[in-house]
């Protein structure tokens, strides 16, 4: 039970963390930030106002937790699948190469062996909290280099008993004989067996009978016991607390009652890691820093350096490219919240001085802080150190690429679930396309199947590889805001005349692709209330008519908003696309249709529709201005050029009778609207 003095250090720090956040904020400095301030600045060495500093690190313990479990809640059975090979394999050739290194380093220092692979097992550790955090509120989860950092920060956990246990062997307080670590180790591994045995079978009928009562509480009190029942477990058997919420949250991401049961769990969770980052600033010592301030910073930037570049390997090895074994080791280049466990036992060992630990504490919290920085930065980094690799390709690539049989081709970039559905859609419409993925494992699925391809679209020597001098529409449709951006305006530079339809998931994203050369922009965020409004209505049986309408004013205005922020080009076609509220729609008309068999003249398009016919396709004949007797036939694909709302209203005019009402088939392309 928390006493009086606990619970006044709660609300000092509570109320101090508002004020530290919305300064930060005002220099746009990220909240995580501020929580390490706020602990700095109430720690002992500034005002000294939290008086039991180790009942708030054991809180925020919680939150680590917590946050393990959301994760694994949020990852479902085939996404965890495909992470074996870069838990195993990138997580343990990181944590290799980085405690190797860094204990050899400092033997050539003249450290201990002992001392110098402690060392190297607090530099391997990362911030699960921190990162993961970060990753999340900017989307970056389901990029490579989200995938990658999940990976090998959840092997980091898993290695946590066995550092634990490796610091009082090294440090000859703990002798310990393989038949005891064997029997340890099968204890462990038979007791973790049991539990998630029994929650493979029976957690679906738990959940099931609590869902049923219809109480929130019940569901929670459920949720909370399940997270911390297991993080309780795993540190009995010498195991990670995080890593025992994470096995729950696995465990629980299998009931189809997931994600009420994340709902109800993410504000606690929330505040849990707040109180975490700012315990971890409680424990820089301020005296320590100022003295020795210059040699910090210098220790912390070399930290930074080392750590990234023996990161690189573990990805690289997994045929991801530079640019992303680059972003990710900046962005779990800092030292973990697990380090701190280490470091500690190791003073109480004897392995360490208290100058030692505060130096280590000093640069820990300096990488911690620098680390939402250099997650913002790390995608131009990375292009300004792969930049040697936008070379001019030699003859032999040149006439390589000049080989290339594909005309007027499609290039999708990215191949995840639209990217799938765009290359069948394509396949069925006789369209011929390739397709680029980052992903070697999906490249490997895929090879024979599809005309897939691995490799990094920002590089110019990849998309001449690609064609791109010779396509004619390119999709990129990946999930990492930063490579889009240059993907596009690479694109745009190696061919003027391309059609670059992008993906992204904000609104506020799609004025600055347009500007750097991407004609039509997707907001996932913005086509999605479009589509909530639209069955929303038809549960209200509004005329389709009338849904249409108000789907055609919302583009308008939402689209004429995009290009007035992103007007910034004056060739021709840009000039065409910029026409306010304006567009081009092919749609092909159908027998039965009231404009078959008439001539343009007799159809009055203009005056009664507000369109004019522009071109119409034929057969294998493409007619150009159709003159006034032209007369439209049935099967023709016919090209109608004016504004949104009136383009949109033709389909109904075009299709048969019987699915006028709505249900008519829209054509085969459109431009109207676009953005």
């Amino acid at each position: 039970m928390l006493e009086l003095a606990e619970v006044n250090d709660l609300v000092l720090l509570f109320l101090l963390s508002i004020i530290v956040s919305l300064v930060c904020n005002k220099v746009k400095l990220t909240p995580t930030v501020g929580f390490l301030l706020t602990g700095f600045l109430c720690g002992p060495s500034v005002m000294n106002v939290i008086t039991d500093q180790e009942s708030i690190s054991t809180i925020a313990d919680l939150g680590v937790a917590m946050l393990l479990f959301t994760i694994g809640m949020e990852l479902s059975g085939e996404a965890l699948n495909r992470l074996k090979k870069p838990v195993f394999l990138g997580g343990s050739l990181q944590i290799g190469c980085t405690a190797g290194a860094v204990a050899v380093l400092m033997h050539f220092q003249g450290v201990a062996w002992t001392q110098g692979i402690i060392w190297g097992c607090l530099v391997a550790m990362s911030s699960s909290a921190i990162v993961l955090q970060i990753l999340q509120q900017k989307g970056l989860t389901s990029t490579p280099m989200g995938r990658l950092s999940l990976a090998i920060l959840v092997f980091q956990d898993i290695m946590v008993a066995p550092m634990v246990l490796c610091i009082p062997l090294l440090a000859g307080t703990l002798q310990v004989g393989g038949w005891e670590m064997l029997t340890a180790v099968g204890k462990v591994a038979l007791i973790l067996g049991a539990v998630l045995t029994l929650c493979y079978y029976g957690l679906n009928r738990l959940m099931e009978a609590v869902v049923r009562t219809r109480s929130r509480e019940v569901l929670l009190l459920t949720t909370l016991g399940l997270c911390f029942g297991m993080a309780v477990l795993t540190h009995r058997l010498g195991l990670s607390l995080s890593l025992g919420a994470f096995l729950a949250g696995l465990m629980l991401a299998r009931s189809q009652y997931s994600m009420s049961v994340i709902a109800g769990i993410l504000p606690y969770r929330d505040v849990f890691m707040c109180l975490f980052f700012m315990s971890v600033g409680m424990m820089l010592n301020l005296d320590f820093l100022s003295s020795h301030f210059l040699l910090t910073i210098l220790n912390a930037v070399l930290f930074i350096l080392i750590k990234t570049l023996l990161t690189l390997p573990s990805v690289l090895i997994q045929r991801f490219p530079l640019r992303t074994a680059i972003i990710t080791g900046l962005s779990l280049a800092q030292v973990g919240e697990f380090s701190f466990v280490l470091a500690a036992l190791a003073v109480s060992a004897g392995v360490f001085t208290h100058q030692a630990y505060q130096g280590f504490l000093a640069v820990s919290v300096l990488t911690m802080m620098v680390t939402p920085m250099l997650i913002n930065l790390a995608p131009r980094i990375a292009d300004l150190l792969t930049r040697w690799q936008h070379r001019i390709p030699t003859a032999e690539e040149t006439e390589a690429d000049d080989s290339c049989p594909l005309q007027n081709h499609l290039i999708i970039v990215g191949f995840g679930i639209s990217g799938k559905h765009l290359a069948r859609v394509a396949r069925e419409s006789g369209i011929s396309y390739n397709i680029l993925e980052m992903n070697p494992e999906t490249v490997t699925r895929y090879r024979g199947k599809e005309p897939i391809m691995h490799g990094d679209a920002t590089q110019p020597v990849i998309l001449e590889h690609l064609g791109i001098a010779k396509a004619r529409v390119m999709a990129i449709i990946i999930s990492d805001p930063a490579a889009v951006r240059a993907i596009t305006l690479e694109a745009r530079r190696m061919n003027p005349n391309i059609y670059i339809v992008a993906r992204t998931r904000f609104v506020t994203e799609v004025a600055p692709l347009r500007r750097l050369g991407a004609n039509s922009v997707i907001a996932e965020e913005f086509e999605t209330s479009i589509e909530v409004f639209n069955q929303v209505l038809t549960q209200y049986l509004i005329p389709r008519q009338d849904i249409d309408a108000f789907t055609a004013r919302v583009r308008q205005d939402n689209y004429r908003m995009i290009r007035k922020a992103a007007a910034t080009t004056t060739d021709l076609d840009e000039a065409v696309h910029q026409l306010p509220d304006m567009g081009v729609q092919a749609l092909r008309l159908d027998a039965g249709s009231p404009l078959c068999d008439r001539s343009l003249v007799e159809s009055d398009l203009r005056k009664r529709y507000g369109v004019t016919l522009v071109a119409a396709h034929r057969g294998k004949e493409t007619i150009a201005s159709p003159g006034p007797e032209f007369i439209m036939r049935a099967g023709d694909l016919l090209y109608f050029f004016g504004k949104t709302d009136k383009l949109l209203g033709l389909p109904p005019v075009l299709s048969h009778p019987r699915t006028a009402d709505g249900g008519a088939s829209r054509g085969s392309g459109t431009a109207a609207g676009r953005a």
